[in-house]
């Protein structure tokens, strides 16, 4: 177990190595938890996570020249990639063949040797644990390792100096070495603030190794959040989280694409679905308590194409997409009085198809497919109503 001298002796390594990232309100997110919430902005570190401080860590410690290597989904890999280089090491980082392209370039220009290979994170620690024996390097663990561990738990020292009113903290797990020294830091430092851990439902890692008394491999993980999207965790962070976090709670993809939206419209923050997790459960409910709440906002390397489809998504789940089929009289001037029926109502069409065959039309009619955004799912029923009032036949398709 490490202690919090081995935390604050971690802070004094960083010490102008890590940028600050002090913890802000945000009243906006603040009206829509319906509590205070103040937000840890991690995804403003350096290589746009919280990575950096257990890797450093770890890193800065070993005798000069020693090769070091790594498994990672990109955030991990590019914490260890610069570490080793601000230390004058050599870096070799395996990623799976799907990894984000923005952070297989990342890791690359940050010094390291990538290596692509392996589906899963899991398969890639496989291949680098083979590779630094073979090759008299040394693997740094993404969670499993006490340094790591230490220099992740200085955030949680942060935490207790930048927001002394909070009631509830709130951190992303996917090995649970963030989780485990933030929670180690918050106990020492401050005993009555409660620590909650969040993990995708598709990586339920550490509430299945709670579960069973040990920890355990899932049989498959299934996330978006490739941050958090690890197969199993290590005794080593099971042992802290039993002692110092109060709680595990899972998020669903939609509820953490709900959040990343939220982060994006609300507080002007952009982060990666893990980076979001926290805030998702915040925003669905899953923490306890009316109290002031810090969210740890962990990493934001999102791939833009990722972020696009996800914030298409949240769009819609929030309502803000409405889709419908709408039968009309085929005759000129009949898709004009529907559109001109939309506009009315003062709200932005952004697609239209028109087909002229189809098994349920008469010969005289026409189905028009036509999506519009609306502010919420209270006006869906508002357009509904009003073309139908307009004699228009309407079905809503999402």
């Amino acid at each position: 177990m490490i202690t919090l001298a081995d935390i604050d002796d971690a802070r004094a390594r960083l010490t102008g190595v890590i940028l600050p990232t002090p913890v802000r309100p945000s009243p906006a997110l603040s009206r829509l938890a319906g509590r205070p919430v103040l937000l840890k902005p991690e995804h403003l570190q350096r290589t746009g996570s919280f990575k950096l401080r257990g890797a450093y860590n770890r890193i800065s410690r070993l005798p000069e020249g020693t090769a070091v290597v790594a498994a990672s989904a990109g955030n991990h890999a590019q914490g260890v990639a610069l570490a080793a280089s601000m230390t004058g090491r050599t870096s070799t980082i395996f990623m799976p063949a799907g990894a984000s392209i923005p952070k297989v370039e990342a890791t690359a220009a940050y010094g390291a040797q990538v290596r692509l290979g392996g589906v899963t994170v899991d398969d890639c620690i496989v291949l680098a644990r083979r590779h630094a024996a073979e090759h008299a390097a040394v693997y740094v663990p993404p969670f499993d390792d006490p340094d790591v561990i230490a220099g992740q738990g200085t955030l949680g020292l942060e935490l207790a100096e930048e927001a002394p009113e909070a009631q509830v903290v709130v951190v992303p797990a996917g090995g649970g070495g963030l989780l485990a020294g933030t929670a180690t830091a918050l106990r020492a430092a401050r005993r009555e603030v409660a620590v909650i851990g969040v993990e995708a439902s598709g990586a339920p890692t550490l509430s299945a190794a709670l579960a069973a008394g040990h920890p355990v491999t899932l049989a498959s993980v299934t996330t978006m959040a490739d941050g958090i999207a690890v197969g199993s965790t290590s005794e080593l962070v099971l042992e802290h989280v039993r002692a110092y976090v109060d709680s595990v709670v899972c998020v669903e993809e939609v509820e953490i694409s709900r959040a990343m939206l939220a982060l994006v419209e609300r507080a002007k923050a952009v982060v990666e679905p893990s980076g979001a997790a926290a805030m998702a459960a915040v925003l669905a409910g899953r923490v306890p308590g009316d109290g002031p709440v810090v969210v740890v906002l962990s990493g934001g390397n999102v791939d833009p194409l990722l972020l696009t489809r996800i914030i298409e998504n949240g769009l819609a789940v929030a309502g803000r997409y409405l889709s419908l089929r709408v039968v009309v009289e085929d005759h000129p001037g009949a898709l004009a009085a529907l559109t001109g029926a939309i506009a009315a109502l003062g709200i932005n069409v952004i697609s239209v198809e028109h087909h002229r065959y189809g098994r349920t039309l008469a010969p005289d009619q026409v189905e028009v497919l036509v999506t519009v955004e609306t502010r919420n799912v209270a006006q869906h029923r508002q357009v509904v109503d009003r073309l139908g009032a307009c004699g228009f036949l309407v079905e809503i398709l999402s």
